[in-house]
C-alpha cells in the first residue's frame, strides 16, 4: 500500500502555514475533500485546510467532535507530545528552533568547535 497516514478522526498533524505554524493539532471531525476542524489544547478549535497540515503517524483514540477536556485526557493517555519529541522529525524541528534563537557569538562558538573537531578527524586520519 502506498500509504500509510489516512485523514481520519484523531490523526495528529503538524501545522505547515499560517500563524499556528509548527503547532500539533488533533483532527477531530472532517468538513469535506478540503477541509477538517482540528483542535489542540492551546488553540481554538476551528476549521483548516489540509494543505496546511502535515500528517504524522500519532494517531489518539477519540470520538468524533469531543470536547475540550476529553481531548486533553486523550491525548494524554496517549503521550502525544513525548512520541512527538521522541520521533526524528519532532527532534529535527527541535534542534532547528534552537539554531534559530541562536546569538552571533553563539553561532561563532559553534564554527570553532566544529573546526577543532574537522581537525582532531584530519589528524586521526593522517596518523591511521
Amino acid at each position: 500500500m502506498p500509504f500509510k497516514r489516512y485523514v481520519e478522526i484523531g490523526r495528529v498533524a503538524l501545522v505547515n502555514y499560517g500563524k499556528d505554524y509548527g503547532k500539533l493539532v488533533v483532527i477531530v471531525d472532517v468538513v469535506d475533500q478540503n477541509r477538517a476542524l482540528v483542535d489542540a489544547p492551546d488553540m481554538v478549535r476551528g476549521q483548516m485546510n489540509f494543505k496546511r497540515l502535515t500528517l504524522t503517524d500519532i494517531t489518539i483514540d477519540i470520538p468524533r467532535v469531543p470536547k475540550k477536556k476529553t481531548l486533553i485526557e486523550a491525548m494524554e493517555k496517549a503521550d502525544v507530545k513525548n512520541k512527538w519529541e521522541n520521533s526524528s522529525w519532532g527532534r529535527k524541528l527541535i534542534v532547528q528552533k534552537r539554531r534559530a534563537a541562536l546569538t552571533d557569538f553563539d553561532r561563532f562558538k559553534l564554527m570553532l568547535a566544529k573546526i577543532k573537531v574537522g581537525w582532531s578527524r584530519q589528524a586521526r586520519a593522517c596518523k591511521a
